[in-house]
């Protein structure tokens, strides 16, 4: 038996198989599958490359017009593999296409020198079980970073939401017991991977996630409107984000309907922007949101619109005057960060990764649960308040300032290295 010595300078990759099993990095987020992980997985990937790391994300091929490889950005690969049908296959199915998936990945780097790959970095438990044989068979960590848990959503379930599956908390448990790093991106996250399923501490390491902070940056509120199509002198009210129970969408409504009941004269100037698409168990009933709104007479004030493209998004971020997130749950938070980033502060729900996106009282506010009447409440008086919310605004933009995305490269490199140290020091049994 001899000890594998690895250089210092080794201790960092040149490699990285990022894989991303149920979305692509090149879908819209917003809708279908594709959210915060999607923004996660690219912009972790392009701040990599920029620090000399080359990186291939591994993802399902969701259609056959897709070539086998797409570069992203000079250093970022996007390399599909074909595993079940191309389009009309749930996240739900996509476990038994898994050995598929596998199969795929280990095609990709079959046709490259050995020790092609330094470090597999996997997104959500799909990737995580895809991600644990191919670690094991390249002898390389395995880092891997959950975005949701089923433990953790099922103890705060929407009341008309679906539990997830105990397949899935078993999937994840086994990904946990694999992984050489598990990345959390707040400390409770890293918390409730301990408690919920006895990760090790020693490998739970926290790093948070970024905003760009060029893309989104404060700018004029009145010629965002403009392009958006919005009156120069209304109250903007707005939802980012995937339409599901799990984002409560349909809180910001009942809230909005408290509201204006109190408020009649509101009405006159109010916009609610809906900006996303229907995902997850909200697929199952796709009108249920703009029936909603029809049943509560809100028809007039809400503005229903498909996602876009960043620079619109920032548009919408810098058009409001609040950001409203009432997640059941929410690993972290993106569109909290990034609307505070655009000078526009957050009413969220206290809750998971938005304790950690929004400073409560500084740069937005936190809300307790999910009564309508209490974010009527505070939405109302923020309204009413323009020089609350223009201070709030203020310690918010300084607030985001603090996450980036490359900080949160810099954080992860510091964790690949550490797990390549970790495993150069394994004991290698050499057959004689």
């Amino acid at each position: 038996m001899t000890n594998r010595v690895m250089p210092v300078w080794a201790r960092l990759p040149r490699r990285v198989a990022m894989v991303s099993v149920h979305t692509s990095p090149l879908d819209q987020p917003g809708t279908g599958d594709a959210g915060g992980m999607n923004v996660y997985v690219v912009e972790l990937s392009r701040r990599l490359a920029a620090l000399g790391v080359q990186v291939d994300v591994i993802t399902r091929a969701t259609s056959s017009e897709l070539p086998p490889a797409v570069e992203l950005t000079p250093g970022v690969t996007v390399r599909h593999v074909t595993a079940g049908p191309f389009e009309g296959l749930a996240k739900e199915d996509l476990p038994a296409q898994l050995c598929a998936v596998t199969a795929g990945l280990m095609r990709i780097e079959a046709v490259r020198e050995p020790g092609w790959y330094d470090v597999v970095h996997s997104h959500y438990w799909l990737s995580g079980q895809v991600a644990w044989l191919a670690a094991e068979r390249w002898d390389v960590p395995l880092v891997h970073t959950m975005h949701t848990m089923a433990k953790v959503k099922n103890l705060a379930l929407a009341d008309d939401d679906t539990p997830e599956p105990l397949a899935r908390e078993i999937g994840e448990a086994q990904v946990v017991a694999a992984a050489d790093r598990l990345v959390a991106n707040t400390d409770e996250e890293g918390k409730a991977l301990i408690e919920l399923y006895d990760a090790d501490p020693a490998q739970v390491v926290t790093v948070p996630p970024g905003v760009d902070l060029d893309m989104f940056r404060p700018g004029p509120a009145a010629a965002a409107r403009q392009r958006l199509g919005l009156p120069a002198a209304a109250s903007v009210l707005l939802f980012v984000g995937r339409i599901q129970p799990l984002k409560a969408p349909d809180v910001l409504l009942r809230a909005v309907a408290r509201l204006l009941a109190e408020q009649p004269s509101l009405r006159e100037r109010l916009v609610v922007a809906v900006v996303g698409g229907l995902s997850g168990s909200g697929l199952a009933h796709p009108d249920s949101l703009r029936g909603l709104t029809r049943e509560l007479g809100l028809s007039d004030v809400v503005r229903f619109t498909d996602p876009v493209p960043q620079p619109a998004l920032a548009d919408w971020y810098r058009a409001a005057d609040l950001t409203v997130v009432p997640s059941y749950s929410e690993s972290f938070g993106l569109v909290a960060i990034e609307s505070q980033a655009c000078g526009t502060p957050v009413v969220a729900a206290a809750a998971g990764g938005l304790r950690t996106a929004v400073r409560d009282g500084v740069s937005g506010v936190l809300v307790d649960g999910h009564d309508p009447g209490d974010y009527a409440a505070v939405l109302g008086e923020l309204l009413a308040d323009d020089q609350r919310r223009r201070a709030l605004g203020r310690a918010a933009i300084a607030h985001a300032a603090g996450f980036s995305w490359a900080a949160t490269a810099s954080g992860m490199l510091d964790v690949y290295g550490d797990a390549l140290a970790d495993r150069a020091q394994r004991p290698l049994v050499v057959n004689r």
